[in-house]
């Protein structure tokens, strides 16, 4: 019997070896004494401090600290792979760095890989450009093949694509560059386990692992705020694999010769793998990002700056910069038409603060609030209260499901924990964790930003278009999504006010999760706006139609209905921030002062969203009967006959139960 499986045919679309050198590089030799030539990282640091400065004029974040750090590993890996012909057919390459994937995306520019040309990378992260913050197979197929946006995740990715090559009886090597913080989470360290296990027993294809180990993430220090990873990566040896640690992480030629080491190795002895375990510095070439605790992780200059060209010569440490580079940085200096805004007095800001207000008044009266962070602190809005009171928070690092897990324990023994990360990664690496929640009766308060289309730039794999339905039918949660700081501060200080009263009474409360943006907004909208735990609110009335929206929609159906009103049409607008416990009894009322006319308005799929919830509520209680007037008696009649039935048979089953 064959121990082979042929695979189905798939259509290969990555890019082909580039056919010549790079433009800008730098000759290393091989083992055998071999010349060649490699991507220069100064240029790979310059081209990424170009792009993300274009990236920040057009309103965007971007990355430079991670790709920085990588840029001699990410050459001279590209230096092994594209000396072959149809480079693909020899190696799978995965990032799971994902925010470093800028640096690969200037680093194949300067290959002219895909026929990427520089000013193809000063469209990075607009939206006319396939290359998005984070690398997306499905956006740019040609250079990314597996999507690399949540860290830890490309890892056993990597590792299914090992298995695959050994099942079907290919020749590919597998190599995956990881940073240390991508290591924290619990899918890669149970890759850590699993490939050296599987390679141990025949079933994997050779693999290479290349940790970029520089102690720091976005919150900064990892040892500092979190714990240290130096045990982690020193078990790597117990767990079967060859760890070789390379102490000169930016000595080109030393990468490239530890590379290629590990190269002949895995392919003489495929059933041991190899761990490059390489030191570097997060936001290496410029002095303030290396000695920033963050490493400089967001792109440090402001729009239109002009510190950009000294930045490109620090980078270059006295050599010539390009000509090109610096015609380059000339554009950047370049501001548009400002634009006139009208203001009606109302302080915009985003709507984090509101958070971190409430928990920290609830703290100063003695509640017991306790934070939980996955290194986003600073993103969700949560740090304030962290310097307010340092001793009432713990990061967990970069892993989102033991973030969740470990404030269940906290909420079992009294304390009402406050959990904080990205939505994507909160519904996705949470969700099990949240489930857990409630059947272990240890509720948690979340607080899971840049919801919808929020962080778009940033790819798909950050953006959250299935939050609503990932956990508003998880048992005892309350979804709730904020339009402004205001809110947030009422219903936060709310939920907190309700752990504290059912746990006194000895009752479970619910999880609460609030899902919110990341832009500025109006702080309220309305004067005087009471927040009424589950009522949902009308911030304007109208005679034509009802729009419902909730959180960063909430301003562009107030905008919508200004619209209308030019067009002689009056709308009302009702905040429904109560995702899946929506006020159906104040929307119906206001539905019919409009003739049943009822718009909903929302960044998430159509499925399981707010309106699809809404409307089911609406139609369960039978509301939405008296607005069918489009339908004949019959069908009417035979509608409401159903759902009448489905009434007497709940309090007949009602009468059972008693």
């Amino acid at each position: 019997m064959s121990t082979t499986i042929t695979p189905l045919s798939q259509p290969n679309k990555l890019a082909s070896t580039p056919k010549n050198d790079p433009k800008y590089f730098v000759e290393v030799k091989t083992k055998s004494g071999e010349t060649v030539k490699l991507g220069c990282p100064q240029t790979t640091r310059a081209l990424v401090a170009l792009m993300d400065q274009f990236a920040v004029n057009g309103g965007a974040a971007s990355h430079w600290g991670g790709p920085a750090a990588f840029a001699e590993i990410m050459s001279a890996i590209h230096g092994h792979m594209f000396s072959l012909e149809d480079w693909y057919k020899h190696y799978n390459f995965v990032n799971d760095a994902g925010h470093t994937e800028n640096g690969i995306y200037a680093l194949r520019a300067n290959y002219g890989f895909d026929n990427q040309t520089f000013e193809d990378l000063y469209k990075f992260r607009s939206i006319e450009s396939k290359l998005t913050g984070h690398g997306e197979a499905h956006l740019n197929p040609e250079g990314v093949y597996i999507s690399n946006g949540p860290l830890g995740s490309g890892l056993p990715q990597a590792q299914g694509l090992a298995l695959a090559d050994k099942i079907s009886g290919s020749n590919r090597v597998t190599i995956c560059a990881i940073s240390d913080g991508g290591c924290m989470e619990g899918e890669a360290r149970e890759s850590f386990a699993a490939i050296p296990g599987l390679a141990k027993k025949g079933k994997l294809n050779p693999f290479l692992m290349v940790i970029s180990d520089n102690n720091t993430k976005l919150g900064g220090r990892i040892d500092e705020d979190s714990f240290s990873m130096q045990p982690t990566f020193e078990s790597l040896k117990n767990l079967g694999w060859e760890v070789v640690l390379v102490e000169q992480g930016h000595n080109l030629q030393e990468v490239y010769t530890q590379v290629e080491n590990a190269l002949v190795k895995i392919k003489e002895n495929p059933s041991t793998p190899v761990a490059l375990w390489v030191k570097t510095i997060k936001g290496y070439g410029v002095e303030s990002t290396e000695q920033s605790k963050s490493g400089g992780h967001g792109f440090p200059l402001k729009p239109y700056s002009d510190q950009i060209e000294g930045f490109l010569k620090e980078i270059y440490k006295g050599a010539e910069v390009p000509s090109e580079f610096l015609e380059a940085a000339k554009k950047l200096l370049v501001k548009p038409e400002a634009k006139t805004s009208s203001s009606d007095g109302v302080v915009n800001e985003k709507v984090q603060p509101g958070f971190s207000r409430a928990a920290i008044r609830a703290a100063k009266e003695g509640l017991p609030v306790f934070s939980v962070s996955s290194d986003l602190q600073g993103s969700t809005g949560i740090a304030a209260f962290h310097k307010e009171f340092p001793t009432h928070y713990v990061d967990a690092g970069i892993a989102e499901a033991n973030m969740v897990s470990t404030a269940v324990g906290l909420s079992k023994q009294g304390f009402i924990p406050v959990v904080d990360t990205f939505s994507q990664f909160g519904i996705t690496k949470g969700n099990l964790p949240l489930i857990m929640a409630a059947l272990s009766q240890g509720p948690v308060i979340c607080l899971f930003s840049h919801a919808g289309f929020q962080d778009a730039a940033d790819g798909a794999s950050h953006q959250a278009t299935t939050y609503f339905a990932a956990v508003s039918s998880i048992p005892h949660t309350t979804v709730i999504q904020v339009a402004c700081s205001a809110e947030a501060e009422a219903y936060m200080y709310g939920a907190i006010k309700m752990f504290e009263e059912k746990k006194l009474k000895g009752e479970t409360p619910d999880n609460v999760v609030f899902f919110f943006g990341r832009e500025n907004h109006p702080a309220h909208y309305a004067e005087g706006l009471e927040y009424e735990w589950g009522k949902a609110q009308v911030l304007k009335e109208g005679s034509d139609v009802t729009i419902v929206a909730a959180g960063p929609m909430v301003q562009k159906a107030l905008d919508a209905a200004a619209e209308l009103e030019k067009e002689g049409k009056s709308a009302t607008v009702i905040n429904n921030c109560f995702i899946n416990h929506p006020d159906t009894k104040t929307i119906y009322a206001q539905v019919q002062k409009t003739g049943g006319k009822l718009i909903t308005i929302e960044d998430h799929q159509l499925i399981g969203g707010m309106g699809s919830m809404l409307v089911h509520k609406l139609m369960l209680e039978g509301r939405v009967l008296q607005t069918l007037v489009s339908l004949d008696n019959q069908l009417t009649l035979l509608i409401s006959s159903i759902i009448n039935t489905v009434y007497q048979l709940m309090d007949f089953l009602k009468l059972l139960k008693n």
